[in-house]
């Protein structure tokens, strides 16, 4: 089996052996490939006739605004950018089948989350909770853990990639956070971006989301090209 299909087989054992919603927690590095990952394992749940969603944590970020009141834009990801005690009361929620759920929408475009927007959650048979933070927000409370694990090199170069392609798309779309670097030439983007790879994401990496990595019951590993070259399970 791939890691998909692992990590969905684990979950669906998880379900046999409880009437709540099974929580599917992953974690892992900026860019390492979360979302599409979560994605792909809600997509295998309900192949299997299973009611399943995802669910960022980045919904769960503190607003811009309150963000930079509290002098923290510099440290956007880290645990104390979260509204955390929000995330674990929507966990518990969504865990006990709670029927009026709505999940709080972060946008990548504008940088920040979307004031008052929201989609409700209906009551599923797991609910895959995805992000930076997800394992250690999520610490006893998940039924399954995953990590997402990759070399740093190659962490960093899917950053830039991404970074690049944000500025790319903001040419076309004023209300782009990436709009305000869209006049720099490609060689200062990337400057721009491994300098936010050093000084921001690196340390949240190596001080808060990598010691997450012995919470979970599976390690997904990618190499370069997002390849899963292993997977162990832990539990």
């Amino acid at each position: 089996m791939n890691a998909v299909e692992i990590v969905s087989a684990r979950a669906l054992e998880r379900r046999t052996y409880t009437s709540c919603a099974v929580l599917v927690a992953v974690a892992g590095a900026v860019s390492v490939g979360k979302s599409t990952f979560a994605a792909e394992v809600a997509d295998a749940l309900v192949r299997r006739a299973l009611r399943a969603e995802v669910v960022s944590t980045d919904g769960f970020l503190l607003p811009d605004r309150t963000l930079a009141e509290r002098g923290l834009m510099g440290r956007k990801g880290f645990p104390e950018s979260y509204d955390v005690e929000a995330l674990r009361r929507f966990a518990d929620a969504a865990r006990a089948g709670a029927s009026d759920l709505r999940v709080p929408v972060y946008s990548h475009i504008t940088y920040d989350v979307v004031p008052g927007a929201g989609r409700p959650l209906p009551p599923c048979d797991i609910v895959v909770v995805e992000g930076v933070n997800a394992l250690g927000a999520l610490a006893g409370r998940a039924d399954l853990t995953v990590y997402l694990d990759a070399d740093e090199h190659d962490l960093e170069t899917w950053y830039v990639e991404r970074f690049l392609a944000l500025c790319e798309e903001a040419r076309h779309d004023p209300t782009s956070f990436y709009r305000q670097f869209v006049n720099l030439d490609h060689d200062a983007l990337e400057a721009l971006a491994r300098s936010t790879w050093v000084h921001i994401n690196l340390p949240n990496l190596r001080e808060h989301i990598a010691p997450t990595r012995e919470l979970a019951d599976i390690v997904v590993v990618k190499g370069p090209g997002h390849v899963v070259r292993e997977v162990r399970e832990h539990r």
